[in-house]
């Protein structure tokens, strides 16, 4: 069997003395992880995501009791076709009852048809694409981490306002680049700034340096790049051979994570901004559990990982609480259960599916301000969910419609 549809189970049967919930299908509750396991954003998902996903099941276990819970992981290596076939044979054949992760826009808005069709439930890490959670909205899907507004929302605002007010976007050409570059000119516009330039790289690309000439020609005083994992590297690793490090043009990434950091190194990465849904070293909770990842992975989490074992924790929750694995009685405990854990506090799903908590805005350090391996980010402010979304008023799910009327 090819790699690309290749599935392997993770987690099998976790027995405890507790008696087993009433009513799950088949006698199992069936978990599918599906992500990039070996692309350029495997570091920031991929094996990582998977192991946060079975550390919950674990953690679950004596609330879960004799019930028998499967993860299955599979890679569709960022290609909508193979991802989308794993998922129809998930839900067909293997009995799925959850996908989890995705990380991967194009991907994503396709699994989003399929729950639809199939009503089971999706639960998104990190997708950029809005309309995942705006027109092509679902009852059963929900979006975790982040998207492009709640990550372009901060840096366009912040760095615009304090006189970084023209912008050049180096960006990734597919779903995730153009929607984060549409929704940070639309930010940069708003707060007095103008947008100079913009260039799209294909997935593949290694080599940077005509977008960075680019960029550097077009004289911006911001250089923002809608990319990421292996992408980010890259650029940042040539924008530092090119002498940018040292010039006049702010780096800021859209999507930025410590895999990415500890990929280039620290002094690639200096002086970077970006914001992010989560960061390890941020508290007491972060760091515990950070911990104990790292004993496991020999890496400290990325938000994505933090992210998807709280959404696997919340949604076992549900299966505990309604002794059921039935998709309709399961999101709608979902929803109205808050979800207070390690990566997100008071937070709650809106009726778009979006899981509506805090976001930092983060300055990479420099290496005489780091303080070992993984001591990478400066804390820079705290953007509130109310700050970090779009309102709901102007949101163009028809969910949230339906949710307006009721009330």
């Amino acid at each position: 069997m090819k790699p690309s549809t290749r599935t392997c189970i993770l987690t099998a049967a976790l027995l405890a003395p507790l008696p087993a919930l009433a009513q799950i299908s088949d006698g199992v509750v069936r978990l599918g992880v599906i992500n990039d396991q070996s692309g350029p954003f495997s570091a920031l998902t991929g094996p990582g995501s998977a192991l946060a996903v079975q550390m919950a099941v674990e953690d679950m276990k004596p609330q879960l009791g004799a019930t028998k819970v499967e993860v299955l992981v599979a890679d569709h290596q960022n290609k909508p076709d193979i991802g989308l076939t794993v998922v129809k044979r998930w839900f067909d054949v293997d009995k799925v009852d959850a996908v989890v992760d995705i990380a991967n826009s194009a991907v994503a808005l396709g699994v989003q048809s399929v729950i639809k069709e199939k009503n089971k439930i999706a639960l998104y890490g990190i997708i950029g694409t809005t309309e995942l959670t705006g027109k092509q909205c679902a009852k059963t899907g929900f979006s975790w981490v982040h998207d492009a507004y709640a990550l372009v929302s901060g840096p366009a605002r912040t760095l615009t306002r304090s006189g970084l007010d023209t912008w050049y976007f180096v960006a990734a050409d597919f779903a995730f680049g153009k929607n984060m570059v549409q929704e940070a000119k639309a930010f940069v516009a708003a707060s007095g700034g103008k947008t100079v330039g913009e260039a799209f790289h294909p997935m593949g690309t290694s080599d940077y340096s005509s977008y960075l000439l680019q960029a550097q020609a077009s004289n911006a005083k911001v250089v923002a790049f809608a990319n990421g994992g292996a992408q980010l590297v890259n650029s940042m690793k040539q924008w530092k051979e090119f002498g940018m490090q040292d010039g006049k043009q702010r780096p800021v990434a859209t999507l930025l994570s410590v895999a990415d950091v500890h990929a280039a190194g620290i002094d690639v990465m200096q002086g970077l901004s970006a914001t992010t849904a989560w960061y390890w070293d941020r508290d007491d909770d972060t760091r515990a559990f950070s911990r104990r990842f790292f004993e496991r992975f020999k890496a400290m989490p990325t938000e994505s990982q933090a992210g998807m074992y709280s959404a696997t924790t919340h949604y076992l929750k549900a299966v505990v609480a309604t002794r059921t694995d039935a998709t309709d009685a399961v999101a709608e405990k979902m929803r109205s259960t808050p979800v207070n854990d390690m990566f997100a506090k008071n937070a709650s799903l809106r009726d778009d599916g979006k899981l509506s908590h805090d976001f930092l805005l983060v300055t990479v350090k420099s290496k005489a301000e780091s303080k070992g391996p993984w001591d990478y980010y400066k804390i820079t402010s705290v953007i509130p969910a109310s700050d970090a979304y779009i309102p709901l008023s102007a949101s163009d799910c028809p969910l949230v419609a339906s949710a307006a009327k009721a009330k």
